[in-house]
């Protein structure tokens, strides 16, 4: 009888401590599946995939993050409101998306706002960027992960020669449709006009729209050069990248997970933001090589004082004075 009861009597406290293990352990297993709009040719692409692997070996397996390219997951803005509501959702974005939460986070895709890897790391101890950040977090349910993603320069890739904002004249030009972009594109001269980036091939096959303004890597992977003659180097835009998750959900994280989640995120950002550098110049040659032809001796002075009525235009003239303050520029 004695031994009957000590076996009870280990059964059950085994069957306990197996009730209050499995949940702890369920708890430990979180799931980010990450949307982002480009190809999985693209170097961004490669980096979330590393990110991905990184996370899951450093928290053993705890966080997973599923990659899906090419908007699988849906529209970005569609995404970026489920991220707002709690789901375990993440996106690519970027500040001018962020901008229609907190307006002043705009800027930082402004014409000529930055104009170097310098000056976007130096963002990251802007004050007024930190708060900007809190309020996304705290207010939208946006919180903002990493920005070490920068994906290069943003030209002007028409059927005709760009060098001066009054080239640009009457052009539709294919642009996201946040008002930063919209308004930076029509003070730099052109007709800002909204398509998702998998729609711009065939629109400017139907001629729907005269040209895009992109970086080099999305012209070799959407095909565009099939469907464009100039590539006009205006560097309005300097594409700094924000990857997104639900604050709600990132405060559900264990600690650790948070912390791999955020420091992966920044040193992968890094290393692709080099990686992409290169990919540029390879892009670049690539489309000279395909037929494209590069016009270099752009009006820089001309589109850069253009550019300013984008800030004027939205109210933002003083928030990209102060941050420009902080960071030396």
């Amino acid at each position: 009888m004695k031994m009957f009861n000590r076996l009870a009597l280990a059964t059950a406290a085994l069957g306990i401590v197996s009730a209050l293990s499995a949940p702890a352990i369920a708890q430990e297993q979180n799931t980010l599946r990450f949307n982002h709009v480009l190809g999985p040719g693209e170097p961004f692409h490669q980096g979330f995939v590393e990110w991905a692997k990184r996370v899951e070996e450093r928290t053993n397996g705890g966080l997973k993050i599923e990659v899906f390219h090419s908007a699988q997951l849906g529209v970005e803005e569609d995404i970026i409101e489920q991220i707002r509501q709690g789901a375990n959702i993440g996106q690519n974005t970027d500040a001018a998306r962020l901008g229609n939460y907190v307006p002043g986070i705009a800027v930082v895709n402004g014409p000529y706002f930055v104009e170097s890897l310098e000056e976007v790391s130096s963002l990251a101890d802007s004050p007024t960027m930190i708060e900007w950040q809190n309020e996304l977090a705290d207010q939208h349910g946006l919180k903002v992960v990493c920005f070490d993603w920068i994906q290069g320069f943003r030209h002007f890739f028409t059927n005709k020669e760009i060098r001066t904002p009054e080239d640009l004249a009457g052009l539709r030009i294919r642009t996201p449709p946040a008002p930063i972009w919209q308004e930076s594109i029509r003070a730099l001269g052109a007709e800002p006009t909204a398509m998702n980036f998998g729609d711009v091939y065939p629109g400017l096959q139907q001629q729907a729209i005269d040209g895009a303004e992109l970086v080099y890597p999305n012209i070799t992977a959407g095909k565009l050069h099939e469907v464009l003659k100039y590539a006009n180097e205006t560097a309005h835009i300097l594409l700094v990248n924000f990857q997104v998750v639900s604050s709600q959900w990132f405060n559900g994280l264990p600690e650790d997970q948070q912390t791999a989640l955020v420091e992966e995120c920044r040193a992968v950002g890094q290393e692709t933001s080099a990686t992409v550098a290169k990919a540029v110049e390879e892009a670049k040659a690539k489309v000279q090589e395909e037929g494209m032809t590069v016009v270099s001796d752009v009006d820089m002075d001309a589109f850069r004082a253009a550019g300013e009525k984008a800030y004027e235009a939205l109210d933002l003239a003083e928030a990209k004075n102060k941050v420009h303050e902080e960071i030396g520029k």
